[in-house]
């Protein structure tokens, strides 16, 4: 008779509240340290976009004073009304990291939380890394225990799983135990939410701000003894009966700290600001404009052949603001065939209604074929298969099963730092930008976190970490 197999919360309770840094391999400490350095960068590019302003001044005017940074401003407030606004900021471009366990942008969730906790109590870098290499994990088992039909349902898992990754990591730096710990996790996902209709409109930034600050809360609750269910994913009215139809693969938490999420499947760094539905077919535009020379005037039309969530995701075929834009094929191929690229710079209402897009952004079509079997799907999640269409009678198509910058195909370390630079000059200036990310490269340190943004503003970040 094979062993019961142990509660899926108490595994994970058990794990997070005793992994130390030792136990993390530095392999995996740099995957966190280049998901930090993403990370802060998204969300300082972030903060200049009117939901990351709207959920700033909420937390200014809502939340206590404390000595958490709202990054980008010179605010300080309490943890959770930081990682609120944080959070929000580290989404509100769409720019941010994701895994395939499931299907969740974990860093934008799980980093602002645990930089509250950390500045809060006064945090090392190193224990700040360690924290979010737990909270990761942990969201990251309950995805890949939960599967990808959590998100084929309709569910935003980022919403509904990335309490769980923010409340362990903040939980971790105020060394909850087991119990508080299992706690933490049980309030998480007993009071966790979130739907995919919030694509395109604020509530998506929201809602990861929401989560974050909620995981923050639960952490703090159970610190101070509150209790939550001890078996928030197995009990008759929990996550696997309400929200898989009872499926939860709960040997998947069985796995932490001995395989590693956070490697396989990996992060993906996006390097364009719309969903990562669309970067494979936008990937296959590039290199075949490059290739072959072609022109915008040239195209007669285009057609992307990709997996059914692709088109579940990008529904927008006409889209009529920015935040549609990002969940848009049609808008991610012109822009790339009109800009070479769809940038920070295409996300405005200036490009969205040009002449030139309104009259390429017809000419591209996207379908779901035969092709896509399951098979084909696992072994390209969010491919695409795309044929270009010349005035001239010309052809050209390609295929690609993972966008570059996904963690099986990745890019260069280079092109991290150039996106930070991107990302963070126009919000610091090019100076403060360039200490800062020296900073997050050093993070991994006995010195502490409180302040790392706005030393960088004041030019004193070489007094960090010494302080």
């Amino acid at each position: 008779m094979s062993p019961t197999p142990r509660n899926p919360s108490l595994l994970l309770a058990e794990w997070a509240s005793a992994a130390r840094a030792a136990d993390i391999p530095d392999r995996i400490r740099q995957i966190v340290k280049a998901c930090v350095i993403d990370t802060v960068g998204v969300a300082l590019a972030g903060t200049r976009t009117p939901v990351a302003g709207i959920a700033r001044q909420f937390a200014e005017r809502n939340a206590p004073a404390g000595r958490s940074e709202i990054w980008g401003a010179e605010s300080h407030v309490s943890a959770a009304g930081a990682a609120f606004s944080n959070a929000t900021a580290a989404h509100a471009l769409d720019f941010d990291d994701n895994c395939y366990a499931g299907f969740v942008h974990g860093s934008a969730v799980i980093i602002p939380a645990a930089f509250a906790i950390a500045q809060e109590i006064g945090a090392t870098g190193a224990e700040l890394i360690t924290a979010i290499t737990v909270g990761a994990e942990c969201e990251y088992a309950v995805g890949a225990a939960a599967g990808q039909g959590l998100y084929d349902k309709g569910w935003w898992t980022t919403g509904l799983l990335g309490p769980i990754g923010a409340g362990v990591a903040a939980g971790h730096l105020l060394r909850l135990d087991a119990r508080q710990m299992r706690a933490c996790i049980g309030l998480a996902v007993a009071g966790a939410g979130g739907s995919k209709s919030c694509f395109a409109t604020d509530a998506k930034a929201l809602l990861a701000g929401q989560a974050s600050e909620f995981g923050v809360k639960c952490a703090y609750l159970a610190a101070s003894g509150a209790s939550g269910p001890d078996e928030p994913f197995t009990h008759p009215n929990g996550f696997a009966a309400l929200h898989t139809d009872g499926a939860f693969d709960g040997a998947a938490c069985a796995e932490l700290g001995h395989s590693w999420r956070l490697e396989t499947p990996g992060i993906d760094i996006k390097k364009f600001p719309i969903c990562l539905s669309s970067h494979a077919a936008v990937d296959v535009m590039i290199d075949i404009m490059s290739r072959e020379g072609v022109s915008p005037d040239e195209v007669e039309s285009v057609l992307c052949d990709v997996p059914p969530v692709v088109v579940a995701n990008l529904k927008y075929a006409a889209p009529a603001t920015t935040r549609e834009a990002q969940f848009s094929m049609e808008f991610a191929i012109a822009a790339t065939l009109c800009f070479g690229a769809p940038g920070l710079e295409q996300l405005n209402d200036d490009v969205l209604t040009s002449a030139a897009m309104r009259a390429m952004m017809p000419r591209v079509r996207m379908v779901s074929g035969p092709m896509w079997d399951a098979e084909r799907r696992a072994a390209a999640p969010e491919g695409a298969s795309v044929v270009i269409s010349l005035r001239d009678g010309r052809t050209y198509s390609g295929y690609q099963t993972h966008a570059l910058g996904t963690a099986v195909n990745p890019v260069p370390a280079a092109h991290l730092r150039a996106k930070f630079l991107l990302c963070a000059e126009p919000a610091l200036g090019r100076p403060a930008a360039q200490l800062l990310l020296q900073a997050l490269d050093d993070l991994d340190t006995e010195g502490p976190v409180h302040d790392l943004l706005n030393a960088a503003l004041t030019g004193s970040l070489t007094r960090m970490p010494c302080e």
